[in-house]
């Protein structure tokens, strides 16, 4: 298949035979995570069997997981300030010249600081889906047409992302 400039997309199974199953599995969970596709669409996506993604999410309860992912990474790192910020005021409150943090609370400030440094740098697989979700939902209310044809490039390009993230 060929982009609009001539740029040569590969097809779905050639570039998933480049992948591994593992990588193929973290793709379909994350998709049957993020996305409100069927179990066929995923499986198609990443050119496995219906029955090889319904044994995916059956052995690790990927519904369950979907029921519980309430929080988002913008919360967790809302809810780890605000954890700093008690811990912060418990030090404030000691009388003047007692305003230091123990042992423990330096340990738990110092592994909330790391927290909050590792959720806001990681980039995982999650998060591409996460923005191409949201950019292909723009697309498409702009312009149906050509949010059909950038979702092959969008496909291709988180297929790259995911061999060269586990290499």
């Amino acid at each position: 298949m060929y982009g609009r400039r001539g740029v040569s997309l590969p097809e779905n199974k050639t570039v998933m035979a480049d992948i591994t199953n593992k990588q193929k599995k973290e793709l379909a969970r994350t998709l049957y995570l993020k996305e409100r596709l069927t179990q066929k669409e995923i499986a198609q996506k990443v050119a496995v069997s219906q029955q090889t993604l319904s044994k995916w999410v059956r052995e690790e309860d990927w519904e369950a997981l979907r029921a519980g992912l309430t929080v988002t990474k913008d919360e967790q790192i809302r809810n780890l300030y605000r954890q700093v910020e008690e811990l912060n005021r418990v030090i404030l409150s000691r009388s003047e010249g007692e305003r230091f943090a123990t042992t423990a609370e330096c340990d738990s400030l110092g592994k909330l600081a790391a927290a909050i440094r590792k959720l806001e740098n990681d980039v995982g697989i999650s998060d591409f889906v996460g923005v191409g979700i949201r950019f292909m939902e723009f697309i498409r209310r702009t312009d149906l047409a050509e949010a059909q044809k950038l979702a092959g490039y969008w496909d291709a390009f988180l297929l790259d992302v995911i061999k060269t993230s586990h290499r």
